[in-house]
């Protein structure tokens, strides 16, 4: 039997080393890219100006939880956005994760292709870095078509394939990315699911929404924090071509995309 006392003292030392290194990536952070934030706070701040009393809302892959542990305040934040909408409604494969989820009472557990719901039920659907993890984009962009009312938004933040840390992750077998993402970002294992980036260009996105009759209202290339804070100065590094990216001419190469489609009365091809 394991002591519990004994446990707990055998796992501070990675705790504390893990908040020390992110204390150093802070002040680094502050020298070289001052106002850097993650890119959740960019789609969260989005999200809220959609969110409103109007709304029957959908989220994609919800989940157990909208946002991330880490945001300062997201339980406050994810209560006061959901309690905002209408109606929310959560859709989600994995069946544990979902029966974990704290502010979303409607959820649903199905396949994101085979949307279980009626013609125009929604008025906005959102999906946070979910995409990236979809097998055959122009499906989920047919049914999320469908299930929207006319004018209807799709809200989604997701990985920028051409960005470095996701053109690395593409080349890395998946047992190695289990360990870096357990790491790096404190992900176990089972919240590490396959990835296909198949809509994670700006050009794809652009091509899907051309062919599934969506009007693409906003695209923004957004920058995201530094991911190697537990590998110690190398952090330093990743600040600088963070830095470099801000540049106009590289924002095709930012971590992550946001993006607004809407649905048109018709489709239109």
């Amino acid at each position: 039997m394991t002591d519990g006392r004994a446990e707990a003292i055998s796992h501070a030392p990675s705790h504390n080393m893990r908040a020390r290194l992110r204390q150093m990536s802070v002040w680094f952070q502050k020298v070289l890219t001052p106002g850097l934030e993650n890119s959740q706070y960019a789609y969260c701040e989005v999200l809220a100006q959609l969110v409103r009393k109007d709304v029957d809302w959908l989220d994609l892959g919800c989940g157990h939880q909208l946002m991330p542990d880490w945001m300062s305040g997201w339980e406050q934040q994810e209560a006061a956005i959901t309690g905002s909408a209408r109606s929310v409604t959560g859709i989600d494969l994995d069946q544990s994760a979902i029966r974990r989820h704290r502010h979303i009472a409607r959820r649903v557990v199905g396949d994101l292709h085979r949307l279980p719901f009626k013609d125009g039920c929604f008025d906005l659907i959102t999906a946070n870095v979910v995409l990236e993890h979809i097998a055959e984009p122009s499906l989920l962009l047919a049914e999320a078509w469908r299930v929207l009312r006319p004018g209807g938004l799709f809200l989604f933040h997701t990985p920028n394939l051409f960005s470095y840390g996701t053109l690395l992750a593409v080349l890395l077998p998946q047992p190695l990315k289990n360990k870096l993402a357990l790491l790096l970002q404190g992900r176990r294992e089972e919240d590490v699911y396959p990835t296909f980036y198949r809509i994670n260009t700006r050009r794809k996105i652009e091509d899907h929404t051309r062919r599934s009759g969506f009007f693409l209202v906003d695209l923004r290339m957004v920058e995201s924090s530094a991911q190697t804070y537990m590998l110690g100065p190398l952090v330093v590094l990743e600040l600088l071509l963070i830095r470099i990216l801000r540049w106009r001419f590289c924002e095709n190469y930012r971590t992550n995309v946001i993006a607004i489609l809407k649905k048109h009365h018709t489709r239109e091809f």
